[in-house]
């Protein structure tokens, strides 16, 4: 009977994944010299991981500086937002939280795997598009728990989560990232005052 996978090796190569592809990027990802950098087999890699773009969404889900966690984490600690103003203040904590230089650094792979999944669905596809449905469906309880209506807080949600991946991923083009700063704070102003009328 073969002996099952070490979970604590399975964990540690998870981790020098993400760190390798954070560093080098997915066009030329190949198992055998990623394998050679992480003084393993390309076989090994299978072993534990069944395909390349499994193994690469795996690596990224158990990042704990993910920001998606750590905003589960504040609201499990804190509790949801009661008003407006809390409302706003938990938006501009999550948006700090992706200043992390370790989290920005990341933020390259993201845009990478957002064009992979458009031009390979089968492959990255599901990566991005459950990245956005969480941070909607997160965002959507939150303003649910304010008092929105369903399709309110959906719509609400789905405006924040979808400006805020464009004002993150366009500095990486441009290199500027004060500006994106600013218009998240900008897109914040126009949207509080509506807010204050919850159903």
């Amino acid at each position: 009977m073969p002996r099952p996978p070490d979970p604590a090796k399975r964990r540690d190569l998870l981790d020098r994944v993400r760190e390798y592809v954070t560093r080098n990027g997915l066009a030329d990802l190949s198992l055998r010299p990623l394998a050679k950098a992480l003084d393993t087999s390309d076989r090994m890699l299978l072993y534990y991981f069944g395909t390349k773009e499994r193994m690469v969404a795996e690596a990224l889900d158990i990042y704990e500086r993910r920001p998606l966690l750590r905003t589960r984490d504040l609201l499990e600690t804190m509790g949801p937002p009661t008003d407006p103003a809390g409302l706003r203040r938990f938006l501009e904590e999550v948006w700090r939280q992706f200043s992390d230089p370790d989290v920005r650094a990341t933020l390259p792979l993201y845009l990478e795997i957002m064009g992979a999944g458009v031009l390979h669905p089968d492959r990255y596809g599901p990566i991005m598009r459950d990245i956005v449905t969480e941070w909607t469906e997160l965002l959507t309880s939150v303003f649910r728990d304010l008092g929105m209506t369903r399709d309110r807080a959906r719509t609400q949600a789905t405006l924040l989560t979808d400006a805020s991946f464009g004002l993150l991923i366009t500095p990486l083009v441009d290199g500027h990232f004060d500006r994106a700063h600013k218009a998240f704070h900008a897109l914040l102003d126009s949207l509080e005052p509506g807010w204050h009328t919850m159903a």
